[in-house]
């Protein structure tokens, strides 16, 4: 995996095997980025990444000058990860990480986001729920952007606000706006 774009360019990052993670591919993730490209000005929004693993999504964020990015995972080894990733790179200013179950961040949260990426496990049973938590948690700011990353078999369409998927791969982006 690697940092496509901005300040780390072709930074590779390498996760530990012993972490229990599927980071985005470097395909969907280019791809994801340059529909968010078109809508929003990286130097002026605010971020939070849930079930962000490594960080792969939060350290590209952050290599595109984001100013405000949270990171929320469970898993302790990979917060010591990003942790450590986001020191090296110059990047704890912009990165925020919390060491959380991602329902209970998002039931304790007041803030409000303009980009929401969750990637949650594709074998999750609940992840039908994300998107219904954060639209009544009102975590998304009025022209804000909610991405959703699962397998094929996951179908959200029938959910409010959703409005598009994109497929790559065996990846899928289910997005929904306010």
């Amino acid at each position: 995996m690697r940092i496509i774009s901005g300040t780390h360019k072709s930074i590779r990052i390498t996760a530990p095997n012993n972490l229990p993670v599927r980071p985005t591919t470097d395909f969907a993730k280019e791809s994801i980025f340059n529909i968010l490209n078109n809508d929003y000005y990286f130097d002026e929004i605010k971020v939070l990444d849930l079930f962000s693993g490594i960080g792969s999504i939060s350290l590209e964020f952050a290599s595109r000058e984001c100013p405000d990015i949270t990171s929320v995972d469970n898993h302790s080894g990979c917060i010591q990860f990003l942790e450590q990733k986001a020191k090296e790179l110059k990047m704890e200013n912009a990165i925020s990480v919390r060491n959380s179950d991602v329902f209970d961040f998002i039931e304790r949260s007041n803030e409000k986001y303009d980009v929401i990426f969750c990637d949650p496990p594709f074998a999750m049973d609940s992840i039908e729920n994300l998107p219904l938590k954060i639209m009544e948690k009102d975590l998304l700011k009025e022209d804000g952007i909610l991405i959703v990353e699962h397998g094929p078999k996951t179908d959200l369409q029938a959910f409010p606000y959703f409005e598009r998927v994109r497929k790559y791969g065996n990846i899928r982006f289910s997005i929904f706006k306010k």
